[in-house]
């Protein structure tokens, strides 16, 4: 791997939209996010800007493609890249630390098989990624806006279904989780009104936790104090 010397910032992508499911956050990058962007981004860094990418051209391979939206601070996508070497990880998330922090220890472990965005992910979903290429779209934790005048924030819209429909592979996996009991009754009403899924586990049950999806130190905690996990698995059709 080339690694560049020359400073890098980067800000998150996004086209002008009336809602959108997140804020911008502030925060400070640690000198290894900041440095990890000069170093790592031109190896793992996409750009919206680019349009419509080619997993063979990205990855040099045509292993399945498995899509995370809103990683964090990315441990739990690091782990299934490293626990899955057979699979494409291809990572989108808005907040610049977390992202460095995702490439910089990807590329301490010389990973081959991780890139992501710094953008929105209905803009990469909709410019970026061709129909029918995507394997599984993960969607773990997102912002649950508890308020229910924020609700339409909310990031589980038809829309959005519709979007997640046409870049997955015919029975490609929607993997949905969220720790928030409403928000999760609130996914399973609006993916099973969707005629582009079926619910892998039945008609209105939550699965079970795939053995692919890391338990994450926040999960843990929540356990310990006994908040509930849901986990959706929907196939597309």
């Amino acid at each position: 791997m080339q690694h560049g010397t020359q400073s890098v910032v980067i800000q998150p992508e996004f086209r002008k939209r009336d809602i959108r499911s997140y804020v911008i956050r502030g925060g400070r990058m640690t000198e290894g996010q900041q440095s990890a962007f000069a170093r790592y981004w031109p190896v793992y860094g996409l750009s919206i800007d680019h349009g419509q990418i080619s997993t063979q051209s990205i990855f040099g391979n045509s292993n399945p493609l498995v899509v995370e939206i809103g990683y964090g601070m990315g441990d739990s996508l690091l782990e299934m890249a490293i626990a899955g070497p057979e699979l494409n990880f291809l990572g989108i998330e808005v907040h610049p630390p977390g992202v460095g922090r995702l490439i910089n220890e990807a590329g301490k472990r010389q990973l081959p098989n991780i890139r992501t965005y710094c953008a929105d992910a209905i803009d990469v979903l909709s410019d970026c990624l061709a129909q029918g290429c995507v394997d599984r779209v993960q969607l773990f934790f997102p912002d649950p806006w508890h308020k229910k005048k924020h609700h339409k924030r909310r990031i589980v819209q038809p829309a959005f279904i519709e979007l997640v429909a046409k870049c997955l592979k015919a029975d490609g996996v929607f993997h949905l989780c969220t720790d928030w009991q409403p928000y999760a009754q609130q996914m399973m009403e609006e993916m099973s009104a969707s005629d582009k899924f079926r619910n892998c586990a039945g008609e209105g049950q939550y699965s079970s936790r795939p053995s692919y999806r890391p338990v994450t130190k926040f999960e843990r905690r929540g356990e310990r104090l006994g908040h509930g996990v849901w986990d959706l698995l929907f196939s597309k059709k």
